[in-house]
């Protein structure tokens, strides 16, 4: 809504952009607002559109940096001439984000099937053809783009079938916009710093609370505690929903604990009753898997086999991590620190991590349980899927390698998955700037165990900094498996004591309130003036 989705050196003031408080910020919005920005700080000259980075190649010789080929489309459709250049950089920032490129799994029969395949995050080009009154639209996938795109298939009069797969995670957690009995705002209870001592988090000292942390994640009395909270929590939210207020809604109901999932809770901020699309029909629900396409335009599921006939396939199958670009020389992706690239940690240091995590929080130990981790029969929904990952990024801060920690010449952003987007960017934004240009250093709060320190390279980067590395880089395994904590950083309430380290880093009032910094909700409003602050 109004004041989330916003940096905090320049307000999205409803007389420019329309919005009113209360109200949530349409995709249009967003867009004028981001090329008001950059024409605000007049850095329009400094972007390259329609270029493409197609390989990035790390110089090692006495100047060091990096080598970008790019290739530049031609804005007219009159020419077909694609420009490349080579560009030498000292320092270089990877903000291709996760969401980037959409991930379409394979289908057998896809080559011969009649009808429109698309990815939610390419399906405006075929809004037009797909929502019609009475076409036979068929919606693949449980995440939130799942629900915007059935949302918008029905309420134009389609016929829509909607798939989540029986092997899969199920449907995603949804929250109305205000909860509790006291009707408070859902997003505001996740920056309230009384609240995010409930979540047990490995970096979470660094709000300066670590005893009242200690007791409730650390003692049998504290985790009982916990686990209330989150018991009251999910009620709220199941009660709210009404799932069980009739049998097709009860398919929607979440399959794990609001306590396993992070940035994939999602807020219903449609305008009228999704679930009433559900209740009158409008909406066929089903719990299968695809298995095959046919011919005909027949959707052939796997668990009952039934065809389900069908004029066009949306699929909500999740994103690439994969930048689509050649990193040079070879191997060194995994000294990057990327999850699809043999692990930059040695197999000792990992697995000596995920005992230090799970003695420090004995409830995460659950999740390596069925029914949390995932079901007996759950499956990923093809190779090279975003759950294939073979590691979390090795990041130092999520957001250095730490093969290049003293180099200071690369930086990887946007990998962290959160409701609080833009509050995470700005402050991650101006700590990569601070760290380029050696105004701040890396200072480990962990002590690396003696044992692990043995096994490092003479010539490695500060082992206590590796060691906070794999801690923090392995944690999102074992809180959110029912996110992408196996892959990236994947959190919720956790966004504020992680915004505090970073501050820390640079020396900065982490606090940024009064008396009553523990009960009133944190918003961009509290870190305006933070770019002075640093440049001070």
């Amino acid at each position: 809504m109004l004041g989330t989705y916003e940096y905090s050196d320049f307000p999205m003031d409803s007389a420019t952009f329309g919005v009113k408080k209360g109200e949530h910020i349409p995709g249009h919005v967003v867009h004028k607002y981001l090329n008001a920005y950059v024409d605000h700080f007049n850095i329009r000259d400094l972007i390259r559109l329609k270029t493409k980075v197609e390989v990035v190649e790390h110089v090692d010789d006495n100047d060091g940096g990096w080598t970008l080929t790019t290739s530049t489309s031609p804005f007219s459709s009159s020419s077909d001439e694609v420009q490349r250049k080579i560009i030498r950089t000292k320092k270089l920032l990877l903000a291709t984000g996760m969401t980037s490129e959409p991930f379409l799994p394979h289908i057998p029969g896809q080559e011969t099937y009649p009808h429109i395949i698309t990815h939610t995050g390419t399906l405006l080009p075929h809004q037009a053809t797909l929502f019609q009154k009475d076409k036979k639209v068929t919606i693949y996938g449980g995440t939130k783009s799942a629900w915007d795109a059935v949302h918008a298939a029905a309420t134009s009069g389609a016929n829509v079938t909607w798939i989540i797969r029986s092997t899969g995670h199920g449907p995603v957690w949804m929250t109305p916009m205000y909860v509790t009995p006291l009707k408070k705002w859902f997003e505001k209870l996740l920056t309230t710093r009384l609240l995010t001592w409930f979540s047990p988090c490995i970096w979470g000292d660094a709000d300066g609370c670590s005893r009242i942390r200690k007791f409730l994640h650390g003692t049998w009395l504290g985790r009982k505690i916990v686990n209330a909270y989150w018991a009251v929590l999910e009620n709220d939210l199941l009660t709210l929903n009404n799932y069980d207020g009739h049998e097709e809604t009860k398919k929607l109901k979440p399959w794990y604990s609001c306590f396993w999932i992070a940035s994939g809770l999602s807020i219903l901020n449609y305008e009228d009753d999704f679930y009433s699309l559900v209740r009158e029909g409008k909406v066929r629900l089903v719990i299968d898997d695809i298995v095959k396409l046919t011919e005909d335009g027949g959707i052939c599921l796997g668990k009952s086999g039934e065809v389900i006939q069908s004029e066009g396939l949306i699929c909500a199958t999740g994103w690439k991590a994969q930048p689509n670009m050649e990193f040079r020389p070879a191997g060194i992706e995994s000294e990057l620190g990327f999850p699809w690239a043999e692990d930059y940690l040695s197999t000792p240091m990992v697995k000596r991590a995920d005992q230090e995590i799970l003695t420090r929080f004995p409830k995460l130990r659950e999740s390596l349980s069925v029914g949390v981790n995932g079901k007996e029969d759950y499956q990923h929904l093809a190779p090279g899927a975003p759950a294939t990952a073979k590691h979390p990024f090795r990041l130092v801060r999520f957001m250095v390698p730490a093969a290049f920690l003293k180099e200071r010449s690369v930086a990887v952003l946007g990998t962290t998955m959160t409701v609080n987007t833009p509050l995470i960017a700005q402050v991650q934004a101006l700590w990569v700037a601070a760290f380029m240009g050696d105004g701040i250093g890396v200072k480990a709060r962990e002590t690396c165990p003696v044992e692990v320190k043995k096994g490092l390279m003479e010539d490695e980067v500060d082992g206590d900094v590796v060691w906070e590395m794999a801690l923090h880089t392995q944690f999102g395994k074992y809180r959110c498996p029912g996110g992408f904590g196996k892959r990236n950083p994947d959190f919720v309430f956790d966004t504020l004591p992680y915004i505090d380290l970073l501050l820390q880093d640079m020396g900065l009032d982490w606090r940024r309130k009064g008396s009553l910094k523990w009960l009133e909700p944190y918003g961009m409003e509290d870190y305006r003036g933070l770019v002075d602050e640093w440049l001070k």
